[in-house]
């Protein structure tokens, strides 16, 4: 099929898959869509320091992402925050980072290495847990069988009751997925997602067994949280 006909062919079914590449084709872009993968609202000028460019350069790219429908906009007074439109947004960003070929340039410096180890370790995911922590919270769930891990996961019954009795609650009613596979981008494997890793990525962190790492969506392992995952799910404290 030549250029001509793959262009037809995308306008007579109304999808301009196109246009959402031409977004994210884009360093600037992709970095904000990146960083805002934490779950929170952030500032074009937040962005912007993030991201190394002018405040009137973030701007104009957020208002494109905007535009777009990838971000939203909220405004409390005269600031104006932007956030990720849905979830629908989160999976098609980490899974595109996670086809995304891996940069050879080192760290620009040992805090830089550092920032890197601890996203790689444990991170937010918009709003459950992603890195190897995740993975091996996903690993121990299938293994001990409250986790259905395969074409259409879910969640087993004795799942359900270990939930129950750890006090993770699931929002009921809700039309997102109760178990979803997400691709781990640093990882290449799935972790899990949709309501349940939600539900459980937000016990963790009222329950204080992870915490943020300064302003970063890197999470940190406490030592009361070292506990509780190996208490619940068997995970070795030493490689927590």
């Amino acid at each position: 099929m030549g250029t001509v006909d793959v262009q037809r062919a995308g306008r007579d079914v109304g999808v301009d898959l196109a246009g959402v590449a031409r977004l994210l084709a884009d360093d600037t872009r992709a970095a904000f869509c990146l960083a805002l993968l934490d779950g929170r609202a952030w500032t074009a000028n937040e962005l912007a320091r993030h991201a190394g460019v002018a405040p009137s350069t973030a701007t104009s790219h957020l208002n494109l992402l905007v535009g777009g429908g990838l971000l939203v906009e909220e405004r409390h007074g005269r600031h104006r925050y932007v956030r990720v439109a849905d979830p629908r947004v989160v999976e098609l960003i980490e899974s595109l980072a996670a086809l995304a070929p891996r940069r050879s340039a080192p760290p620009r410096s040992l805090a830089a290495s550092g920032r890197q180890q601890a996203l790689a370790r444990a991170r937010l995911c918009y709003d459950h847990l992603a890195g190897t922590v995740a993975l091996a919270v996903t690993d121990a769930m299938v293994e001990r069988g409250l986790l259905e891990w395969g074409p259409e996961p879910g969640l087993t019954g004795k799942g359900a009751r270990w939930l129950t009795e750890a006090g993770v609650a699931v929002p009921a009613g809700s039309r997102r997925p109760p178990v979803r596979a997400c691709l781990d981008w640093t990882e290449r494997r799935p972790h899990l997602g949709g309501a349940v890793g939600a539900a459980l990525c937000a016990h963790a962190l009222d329950a204080g067994w992870m915490t943020r790492i300064g302003t970063s969506r890197a999470l940190l392992v406490t030592p009361a949280g070292r506990r509780a995952w190996h208490e619940q799910l068997g995970l070795p404290p030493a490689e927590l």
